[in-house]
């Protein structure tokens, strides 16, 4: 693996080095690949937000004032393309369905197999149908945290928040998202459903996109303080970080082709 900084690789890539471009997306296609998927709930509109968040860091590396982490910074680009993409699209059919649609949860009834590999896709599919539930405020901050495992400052910096602000929507995000597990894995679901009343009443009273410095500061009291409220937050956080490791988030082989193709036309002067 290359010991150059990614700054270094950023601009040697950009310069046509072909060994530079490959180490540059070793290190990061697959975050900016399962971020866009994520988010947009298909690969073929994951490879567009991969192949466009690259084009625009390396033509704007300029642009990266070394703030933060690249990998926060491509974050940011790589969101940026997926709000353009959602309204370019406006208007049109949603790739996935609502959580009462028999194909959404079809993969949570269907008979398990002893197939290592084919229960983690299963449970990669409820999942991501619980992610894409979320609304899109909600869902790219659950993504960052939980996916992602990125920090609370940093997940602030990618969705430019103030950090209280972020925890109070990611709070409202996990109690959604154990309704729609839930929902989806019906009594499988062990429970998740049963939330904290008090936290409930703190979710219903602020939008999920309009909290203000009381909210944020209330909820964050209540999540030190409630054994119940932090456990759950926890046992969801890890159910939900199994997104890293559930097979299909690797970046498919034609389109890290495509991609490097694509980029090796076209960073070069």
């Amino acid at each position: 693996m290359s010991t150059r900084t990614d700054e270094q690789l950023m601009e040697a890539a950009r310069a046509g080095d072909e060994e530079a471009l490959n180490a540059v997306l070793s290190r990061h296609e697959k975050q900016v690949y399962r971020f866009g998927l994520r988010m947009c709930g298909s690969e073929e509109d994951a490879k567009e937000v991969l192949q466009e968040t690259l084009f625009t860091a390396f033509r704007g590396l300029h642009a990266f004032r070394g703030e933060a982490a690249l990998s926060t910074w491509l974050y940011q680009v790589a969101r940026t393309h997926c709000f353009r993409l959602r309204r370019r699209r406006a208007g049109a059919p949603e790739d996935f369905q609502p959580l009462d649609a028999p194909a959404a949860t079809k993969v949570a009834t269907e008979e398990a197999t002893p197939d290592r590999v084919s229960l983690a896709r299963q449970m990669g599919a409820v999942l991501q149908a619980a992610i894409l539930a979320l609304p899109e405020a909600n869902r790219e901050v659950l993504i960052l945290r939980d996916v992602e495992g990125l920090t609370a400052e940093e997940a602030a910096r990618v969705v430019g928040i103030e950090v209280r602000a972020l925890k109070s929507r990611l709070h409202r995000a996990r109690a959604q998202m154990r309704e729609h597990l839930a929902t989806l894995m019906g009594e499988g679901a062990q429970g998740l459903n049963q939330g904290c009343p008090e936290l409930a009443q703190e979710l219903s009273e602020f939008a999920a996109e309009d909290v203000d410095q009381a909210s944020c500061a209330r909820m964050e009291d209540h999540l030190t303080r409630c054994p119940r409220c932090r456990d759950a937050c926890d046992a969801l956080k890890r159910t939900v970080s199994l997104c890293r490791r559930i097979p299909g988030d690797e970046v498919p082989a034609p389109v890290r082709a495509a991609v490097r193709q694509a980029l090796s036309r076209a960073l070069p002067a």
